[in-house]
């Protein structure tokens, strides 16, 4: 199948394709005899690995290890759920990190009066004068 039809079944833009190929985490699909790449199923599975992967926030450099781990069949489970616990004490983190930005920016906007005077608590907070 060409890049096209490959790209709709597994959820993503061509361009998307041709980005995983040139950073290595699917190997570049061999071309048929009109200069197209030519996929077939096994690749199609690599990118909805690689597409469900994305979708849960697995960085570039983390899918290249849980896709060896995934073509690994005498691999130890514990190293996938070491990464993925890894990846869940990222998110915690950016959480607790999003959680404090949300505060603050609500204490802000119920101090700043919201009106027709220039006085405003959240612009003087970014300034370093609140």
């Amino acid at each position: 199948m060409n890049i096209g039809e490959a790209a709709a079944r597994a959820g993503m833009g061509a361009k998307t394709i041709r980005y995983y190929e040139s950073v290595g985490l699917i190997a570049a699909a061999p071309r048929g005899g009109n200069g197209y790449r030519d996929y077939g199923m096994a690749e199609v599975q690599t990118l909805r690995f690689i597409h469900r992967a994305r979708s849960l926030g697995f960085s570039v450099a983390d899918i290249a290890g849980l896709l060896a781990l995934y073509r690994d069949k005498k691999r130890a489970s514990h190293d996938v759920k070491s990464m993925a616990e890894r990846h869940i004490a990222e998110i915690e983190r950016k959480i607790a990190e999003l959680r404090t930005m949300q505060e603050t920016l609500l204490d802000l906007a119920h101090r700043c009066h919201g009106d027709a005077r220039p006085d405003c608590p959240i612009l003087a907070d970014f300034a370093g004068e609140g």
